[in-house]
């Protein structure tokens, strides 16, 4: 189950697949994204999207991320 939550203050947005893990590896996708990848499974776990509302305040149409969600069996 993938979990979110906005952090208005740091205007941070996380999507997490399960709880983080120490061992999880980080890795800067560009953008102002940064992914959350499993060190032994090399799997996203989730990612965090950076300065979130200027996604939005800068364009006048809704916000795009820089990548798809598909859901998988």
């Amino acid at each position: 189950m993938i979990k979110y939550f906005y952090d208005k203050e740091a205007d941070v947005f996380y999507f997490s697949d399960g709880t983080p893990r120490t061992s999880d590896e980080t890795i800067e996708a560009g953008g102002d994204v940064l992914m959350r990848v499993s060190s032994r499974t090399k799997r996203l776990r989730g990612f965090t999207i950076l300065n979130a509302s200027r996604r939005t305040q800068s364009a006048k149409i809704p916000a795009s991320l820089p990548f798809s969600l598909v859901a998988t069996a």
